[in-house]
């Protein structure tokens, strides 16, 4: 799997400012951009300290198209694992990077 554009400039900038839902309020979140590994597989994922519903985390997955990881969970957009998101696989000069 290729890093979609919205994903390879999450992963640049290094963090992104997410608006959820919790608690039954809005809140902007910043979700910073972390190495996980699961096996011999490095992956990118957002991560978060905060406690948010599964359902939110999968929203955000799905919104940002990258694995979200919570305090009391990680969720990952739609037919997807950890091997299309590993680290070995993003190559930022492959983007147009537009401000």
């Amino acid at each position: 799997m290729t890093f979609s554009e919205k994903a390879a400039r999450i992963i640049s900038a290094g963090e992104i400012k997410i608006r959820v839902i919790r608690s039954g309020m809005y809140q902007k979140l910043t979700f910073t951009v972390a190495k996980e590994k699961a096996g011999e597989v490095e992956y990118y994922e957002l991560f978060t300290d905060r406690l948010i519903d599964a359902s939110e985390l999968t929203r955000i997955a799905e919104e940002v198209g990258l694995p979200v990881k919570a305090q009391n969970g990680r969720s990952f957009p739609k037919g997807t694992s950890a091997r299309d998101f590993q680290v070995s696989a993003f190559q930022p000069d492959s983007f147009t990077m537009h401000a």
